[in-house]
């Protein structure tokens, strides 16, 4: 059986894309709570959306889980689980190639989220969760890598992508989400442009293979 079609896996998947439908609400909260009570200086943004899911649509994370499958991937590395949709889609594509999915997330709540909704889905054995700044956890990670995903902070692409390429293997896939974001704009042009790099985009993926 298809992992993605296990009771488990389908009832967290369902619950956390009916939550993260909710998002659209959420960002119109934030911005009227922002306009009340500008946040003061503190830690990155990021850190301080707790409650957005910002997560993959179902589409996209069983293209994610194709993908996966398919470049039989076993090291699998994630920047930026958020609730653990995307992981999910990934968890289950390791499934099937006995690999390991390394993910990254910098909120201590969303951190026990994750842990919380691996479990459920039968899955946690499949992950391993970096808590903190990505820029300084993904250091110790070593290849090869067969896929990394970028779906995190937009402005960490690039500076993300250049601390992994060496562990990389060649024919290694990079797909990096929201792809038109302005904040990605460098890490666009750098696989666009780049040498030993085709990239493809798929929407507001861009899939990269490194050469």
């Amino acid at each position: 059986m298809n992992t993605l079609d296990q009771p488990a896996v389908r009832t967290v998947l369902a619950r956390l894309h009916e939550a993260a439908r909710s998002d659209p609400a959420r960002w119109e909260e934030r911005r009227r709570q922002q306009a009340l009570s500008p946040p003061a200086p503190g830690p990155d943004p990021l850190v301080r959306m707790g409650n957005l899911y910002l997560a993959v649509g179902e589409d996209d994370g069983r293209l994610l889980h194709v993908l996966a499958r398919a470049a039989r991937a076993r090291r699998i590395v994630e920047f930026g689980a958020s609730f653990g949709v995307s992981t999910l889609y990934l968890a289950a594509a390791a499934e099937h190639t006995d690999g390991q999915v390394i993910t990254t997330e910098a909120h201590p709540q969303k951190c026990a989220a994750l842990r919380s909704n691996l479990a459920d889905a039968g899955l946690a054995h499949r992950v391993e969760l970096l808590e903190g700044d990505a820029r300084e956890t993904l250091r110790s990670v070593k290849g090869p890598i067969d896929l990394l995903v970028l779906d995190g902070w937009k402005s960490q692409y690039l500076p993300v992508f250049e601390l992994l390429r060496p562990a990389l293997r060649p024919g290694a896939l990079v797909a990096a989400d929201n792809i038109n974001h302005p904040a990605a704009a460098a890490y666009a042009d750098r696989v666009d442009t780049g040498p030993g790099l085709i990239t493809q985009r798929v929407g507001e993926l861009a899939l990269t293979v490194v050469a």
